[in-house]
């Protein structure tokens, strides 16, 4: 549950060789505000050679909200974040309120492991993703939502997914980035019909097969619990 004035920050670092999933007990509804803005700050770190797995459940703007959302994701070498965003602009019946929902991701690259303090080179920051939706009253334009009111995406960030897994003509939208990584993209009137469910599992078991992990799933004690509101 998001309130107006509410400033949410949430921070997620895994360490090196680590690989983590994050699996929410539900979803998120941001509500009216009576005139006040809320916000919710995602900060992701991902450390050499980790892997995180985000199945993240929808985030419903209800009507009269106004919400500033950011994602800001740091990779380090070979390092991979699987991200879902499902972005649901009202509840049964409503318009919704105002969305603003920027993304940033990097990762490090072209330089060696060590730290600049044991004598390495600094490393370099470059640019996978970068994104700023401004959903508010001309998102209904044409070649912005138009009727839709779901905006559901899949990042696969820090690795390249294999062409199997594209969805299908009539399904969700892959474009490839420039650096590794892919967006799966759907907009629809609901979640039910957005077709992507199946993406992360097929690309997470893509990426720990290129990494030579089983595709078992994650132990219990390595599966984390985030309750993200109600």
């Amino acid at each position: 549950m998001l309130l107006g004035g509410d400033r949410v920050r949430v921070e997620v670092h895994v360490g090196r060789g680590v690989e983590v999933e994050l699996v929410e007990v539900s979803g998120t509804v941001a509500y009216a505000g009576r005139g006040r803005s809320a916000s919710w700050d995602v900060a992701v770190r991902v450390d050499d050679d980790g892997l995180l797995v985000w199945d993240a459940l929808p985030f419903v703007v209800a009507d009269g909200a106004d919400v500033d959302r950011r994602t800001d994701v740091r990779l380090g070498r070979s390092a991979v974040a699987l991200l879902r965003e499902t972005l649901v602009l009202g509840r049964t019946g409503e318009r919704g309120g105002r969305l603003r929902s920027r993304t940033r991701a990097t990762d490090e690259t072209g330089a060696p492991r060590e730290s600049p303090d044991a004598g390495g080179t600094p490393r370099q920051a470059r640019e996978l993703f970068v994104e700023d939706l401004d959903l508010g009253d001309d998102r209904a334009l044409p070649g912005i939502l138009g009727d839709a009111r779901v905006v559901d995406s899949v990042l696969c960030l820090g690795a390249r997914p294999p062409a199997a897994h594209a969805a299908a003509p009539s399904g969700p939208l892959r474009l490839d980035l420039d650096g590794p990584g892919a967006v799966v993209r759907h907009l629809g009137a609901s979640t039910h019909d957005a077709g992507t469910d199946g993406v992360v599992t097929a690309w997470a078991a893509a990426v720990r097969g290129t990494r030579g992990l089983p595709d078992l799933g994650l132990p219990d004690h390595r599966t984390a619990l985030l309750t993200t509101g109600a």
